[in-house]
């Protein structure tokens, strides 16, 4: 039998609609301005740390084989067939982002929109949709919304 930490997957991925948001807003109104550049980069860095801590929470329930890394994280989650080549290709690109953006900061180009950043609000709500397919197709219904609720206490 699996434990598969269910409410914390789902506090995650309650998490993408704003993350997506944030996204659009930046790439619809950008304008190379401080302020738009820190959001895409807040928005993609949380993109980063939803998709890789979900990732893990299945890897560690279904007890999947371990990962050595965050592109690793994403490619077991592919290869148990999570989620398809399309997601895979471009979660792979944008977790190669997290160490520009967490310890590289200080040299981000904040004044130019990045590529993914355009293309990721549907990216995420496409992992979001199958993550839960995957999870509910394993063990049965499982309820994002609870933890939306949750998320807003």
């Amino acid at each position: 039998m699996y434990y598969v930490n269910r409410e914390q997957i789902a506090r995650r991925l309650a998490a993408v609609p704003e993350v997506a948001e944030g996204l659009r807003r930046a790439a619809q109104a950008w304008d190379g301005s401080l302020m738009l550049g820190m959001v895409q980069e807040r928005c993609l860095h949380l993109a980063i740390e939803i998709v890789t801590d979900v990732g893990s929470y299945l890897i560690d329930g279904f007890i999947m084989r371990d990962a050595s890394s965050y592109d690793d994280i994403i490619q077991i989650n592919y290869e148990e067939k999570v989620f398809d080549n399309d997601t895979y290709e471009i979660l792979r690109q944008l977790v190669t982002l997290r160490k520009p953006l967490v310890q590289d900061y200080y040299s981000w180009e904040r004044s130019e929109l990045h590529p993914l950043s355009v293309e990721l609000p549907g990216v995420l709500e496409h992992f979001a949709i199958r993550v839960s397919d995957y999870v509910e197709k394993e063990l049965g219904p499982f309820n994002t919304a609870q933890a939306e609720g949750q998320r807003k206490e």
